[in-house]
C-alpha cells in the first residue's frame, strides 16, 4: 500500500469516527429541552465534525463530498451564530443531510458515482429551513463545471482580455509574521504542522524559528502533549487571505496570529483616534494589522455526556487479529493436551509439574482474554446505523416514530456485529411497518401519535442479549393463524398455543402484509432473520401482548472463537456444556426427585420444583423408557427466566475449548451449538442448553416449539 493510499484509508477511518460524533451531537440537540436553549458546545462539536470531513476530502480532491459538506456546515455555522434555531421538524432535514453525508463518504471510499441531484435537493431543503441565511447553493453545487478544453477554446463574442504593463517596483511586496502554537487536538486529528509550513513556503521566502521554552524535563515529558511553538516570517507578494486559506482547516485547533510587518520589521502602528471619537470606557483602539484566528486558549468543547476522554489507539488489519485468534485457539488446545497427557501419565500429583501447568493455563487464559478483547467492539456504530433504517422506514410508511437505544457501550465480537446488520434491519422495518399502528389508529386507541421503537443490548449470563421492541398493537394472532391455515402450514382444526402462533412468523414465505410495499409484503425477512441468528450460534424469541406491543429477543455468544466449558459424560459420549449457562450443579438423592407425569420428572431445590431434562434422551442416546439410577443435574436458567435441570452422567472437568462450527461443514443439529477438539484429540459436541430445553418441551408438550426448523437429529451426525 502506497503512502497516499494509507493516508486515504486513515482519512475514511477518521470519517467514521466523525460521523459517529455527528450522530451523537444531533441526538443530544434534538432531544434537548427547547426552553433550556441550545448547547453551543455540542453545536461546535457537530460543526467541527463536518468541517473536518470537508477539509480531509479536499486533500484528496473529493469535490462532490467537499461541496456538500461546505453547504451543510454553512447551516451549522448559522446555528453556531444563533441565527438559526432548529425546530423539531427541522431535525428531519438535518438528519437527512447527515445520512447523505454518510452516503457520500461511503461512495468516495468505494469509488462509486453519486446522484448530485440529491445533494442539490437536500441543500435546497437546508436553505429553506435556515430562511435563506448564507445562501450559497449555486456556488457550492454548480450545475456543471466546464472542461479545461471548453475554457481554452475562444468563444464567440467572448471578452478578450487586454494586457497592461505597470511599473510597480516593490509596491506589491509584503512581509508577514505568523505565530503558530498547536493544541493537542491538532495532532489527535492527524494534522502535522510541517505540511502547513511547506505549503506556506510556496508563497514566498520563509524563515522559521521554534520556541522550546515550554518543553519540560524528561521526567515530566508527555509524549502526546504539544510543547513547541513556531514563529514564521514570510516575505513575498502573498496577501493575508492566502495565508488564512492555508490554515483554514486547523485554525480552531491552534493559537494562530498573523501580523503584517513594515520594511523595518515592525508592526505598523495604529492611527490614533481623534479625541472626540475616543472610547468612553477607557479602552484603546483596536490595532488594525493584528489578526488572530482564534486567540482563545480554552480547551476544545466536547459533546456533553457522550464522549469519553480519548485514548491512544492503534489500527490493525482485522485479518491479522483473526490469525492471532487462530494461534490462540491452537494454544488452548495444546494446553488441554498437556493437561490430559500429564493426567494419563500419573504425574498430576507432582508439585513442580502441576505448578508449571497451572501457570501455563493461567497465562494461556490471559492471552486468550486479551486477544478476544481486541476483537470486541461496542455496538454503538451498529445502533447508529439502525437509527437511519428507522428514520427511512418511518418516512416511507408515513408514521411518526421515536427511536430509543440503550446499552450502546455493550461490547460484542466484531464478526457478530457485522452479521447482525441484516437481521436487525428486517426486524426494525417490520416493527415500523407492521408493529406500529397508523397515526389515526393510535389516537383512536388512546395512544400518542408518536410510536416508540426501542433497541437495547446487554450482557447476560455470559451472552449478549439484544432486544427490539415497539409499543404497537402486538401480533394479531387470529390473523396469523388464519393465514397459516389458508397456506396449509397448519391443520384446519389446529388450536396452537400463542407462542406457537408467534413462531409461524419465522416460516419461509410467511407474511401478514395485505399488499407489497417498499418495506415488506414479499414474504422474505423473518425466516432470513432466524437463519442468520442461528448461524451465529444464537436464538431469537418473540413476546407479544395485544394492544401493548412486541419484543424480539436475540441471544448471542460473546465470541465465536473460545468458551469456558464444563466437560460432561452423557451415555458414554463426552460433551461440553457452556459454563456461563450453569447456575449450580446438584447430586440429588432419590427422595428429592418426583414424577409428575409419564416422562416428566422434577427435582425439589429449596422448596422449588424444577423440571428435569435428560440430555441423553433428547439427543437420542437413550430410549425414553430407560431409567438411570444415578445422575448429576446441571441447573440452568433460560432466557424466559425459567429454571430447568439438565441430567448428565458425570462431570469430568472444566476447561477452555475452541469453538468449531458444525453448520459450515454439516448443518444445524438439534440441541448442539458447535463442536470442539479436546486435549486427547477427540471431538466433543458443545451442548446448546436452551435448545435442549426447547426440544424437551416439545416432547412433554408436543408442538410447543417449531424453532428447530430444518435442524437434523443428532443420530444423523453420529450414525446411531
Amino acid at each position: 500500500m502506497s503512502g497516499l493510499d494509507a493516508l486515504r484509508q486513515t482519512f475514511f477511518l477518521e470519517c467514521s469516527e466523525l460521523l459517529e460524533a455527528l450522530d451523537d451531537g444531533f441526538d443530544i440537540l434534538a432531544d434537548a429541552d427547547p426552553d433550556a436553549g441550545i448547547d453551543i458546545e455540542v453545536v461546535n462539536a457537530v460543526f467541527r465534525s463536518v468541517h473536518s470531513i470537508k477539509g480531509g476530502a479536499a486533500s484528496f480532491a473529493l469535490d462532490t463530498l467537499v461541496h456538500f459538506a461546505h453547504g451543510f456546515e454553512t447551516a451549522l455555522d448559522e446555528m453556531r451564530a444563533g441565527r438559526f434555531v432548529p425546530q423539531q421538524s427541522d431535525w428531519v432535514v438535518l438528519r437527512r443531510a447527515g445520512d447523505h453525508l454518510t452516503d457520500l463518504v461511503s461512495a468516495a471510499r468505494e469509488g462509486r458515482e453519486v446522484d448530485e441531484g440529491r445533494s442539490h435537493d437536500i441543500l435546497a431543503e437546508i436553505d429553506k429551513i435556515t430562511g435563506g441565511a448564507g445562501r450559497e447553493l449555486e456556488r457550492v453545487m454548480p450545475p456543471a463545471m466546464p472542461s479545461r478544453e471548453t475554457l481554452a477554446t475562444p468563444q464567440p463574442n467572448a471578452f478578450a482580455p487586454m494586457t497592461l504593463d505597470f511599473e510597480l517596483g516593490g509596491l506589491n511586496e509584503t512581509r508577514f509574521e505568523i505565530g503558530f502554537r498547536p493544541r493537542y487536538a491538532l495532532f489527535e486529528n492527524g494534522h502535522d504542522p510541517v505540511h502547513l509550513f511547506r505549503e506556506l513556503e510556496t508563497l514566498g521566502d520563509m524563515s522559521v524559528s521554534v520556541d522550546i521554552s515550554g518543553l519540560p524535563g524528561l521526567t515530566e515529558l508527555d509524549a502526546h502533549a504539544p510543547y513547541l511553538a513556531w514563529t514564521l516570517t514570510l516575505r513575498g507578494t502573498a496577501q493575508r487571505a492566502e495565508i488564512e486559506d492555508i490554515f483554514e482547516f486547523v485554525a480552531h485547533l491552534a493559537e494562530l496570529s498573523i501580523k503584517e510587518l513594515d520594511d523595518d520589521g515592525l508592526v505598523p502602528a495604529a492611527s490614533p483616534a481623534p479625541a472626540e471619537q475616543a472610547p468612553q470606557d477607557g479602552s484603546g483602539s483596536k490595532e488594525p494589522d493584528l489578526h488572530v484566528i482564534p486567540t482563545s486558549s480554552s480547551p476544545e468543547p466536547r459533546i456533553a455526556k457522550s464522549v469519553s476522554p480519548s485514548k491512544a489507539t492503534v489500527r490493525v488489519d482485522l485479518d491479522l487479529v483473526d490469525d492471532l485468534i487462530n494461534v490462540v485457539g491452537e494454544l488452548v488446545i495444546n494446553q488441554s493436551f498437556l493437561s490430559q497427557s500429564i493426567s494419563d501419565a500419573g504425574l498430576a500429583h507432582e508439585t513442580q509439574i502441576t505448578a508449571g501447568l497451572d501457570e501455563f493455563k493461567t497465562l494461556a487464559g490471559q492471552i486468550q482474554e486479551g486477544v478476544m478483547s481486541i476483537r470486541a467492539q461496542p455496538v454503538k456504530p451498529l445502533f447508529q446505523r439502525m437509527a437511519r433504517i428507522v428514520r427511512v422506514a418511518a418516512a416511507v410508511s408515513g408514521k411518526i416514530v421515536r427511536f430509543e437505544t440503550s446499552g450502546e457501550t455493550t461490547e460484542v465480537d466484531t464478526t457478530v456485529i457485522e452479521r447482525l446488520i441484516d437481521p436487525l434491519t428486517h426486524i426494525l422495518r417490520n416493527a415500523v411497518d407492521h408493529g406500529l399502528e397508523p397515526t389515526a389508529a393510535r389516537l383512536g386507541a388512546g395512544k400518542p401519535a408518536e410510536g416508540i421503537v426501542r433497541l437495547s443490548a446487554e450482557h447476560r449470563s455470559g451472552r449478549v442479549l439484544i432486544e427490539i421492541s415497539d409499543d404497537g398493537a402486538g401480533i394479531n394472532r387470529p390473523k396469523v393463524l388464519q393465514i397459516a391455515k389458508a397456506k396449509g402450514l397448519v391443520p384446519d382444526d389446529a388450536q396452537p398455543a400463542a407462542s406457537d402462533v408467534d413462531r409461524l412468523l419465522f416460516l419461509p414465505g410467511f407474511s401478514t402484509a395485505e399488499q407489497v410495499t417498499d418495506l415488506s409484503g414479499r414474504g422474505v425477512g423473518m425466516d432470513v432473520v432466524r437463519s442468520a441468528i442461528q448461524k451465529l450460534g444464537g436464538r431469537i424469541n418473540i413476546q407479544s401482548v395485544p394492544g401493548k406491543g412486541t419484543t424480539f429477543s436475540i441471544s448471542l455468544p460473546l465470541t465465536l472463537a473460545v468458551l469456558e466449558g464444563m466437560i460432561v459424560t452423557v451415555a458414554g459420549h463426552t460433551m461440553v456444556v457452556p459454563i456461563t449457562a450453569i447456575i449450580e450443579t446438584l447430586k440429588p438423592v432419590g427422595v428429592e426427585i418426583e414424577s409428575v407425569s409419564p416422562g416428566c420428572d422434577v427435582v425439589r431445590v429449596r422448596e422449588e420444583l424444577i423440571p428435569i431434562v435428560d440430555v441423553g434422551r433428547v439427543l437420542g442416546y437413550r430410549s425414553p423408557h430407560e431409567k438411570r439410577a444415578e445422575h448429576v443435574l446441571l441447573l440452568i436458567e433460560t432466557e424466559q427466566e425459567k429454571r430447568w435441570a439438565l441430567a448428565v452422567d458425570e462431570i469430568r472437568d472444566q476447561r477452555q475449548v475452541v469453538i468449531k462450527s458444525l453448520e459450515q461443514n454439516y448443518g444445524r443439529v438439534i440441541g448442539i451449538a458447535a463442536a470442539t477438539i479436546l486435549g486427547d484429540g477427540k471431538i466433543a459436541l458443545i451442548v446448546d442448553p436452551e435448545d435442549i430445553v426447547r426440544s424437551a418441551a416439545d416432547t412433554i408438550l408436543p408442538g410447543a416449539s417449531n424453532a428447530a426448523g430444518t435442524a437434523r437429529p443428532i443420530h444423523h451426525l453420529l450414525g446411531v
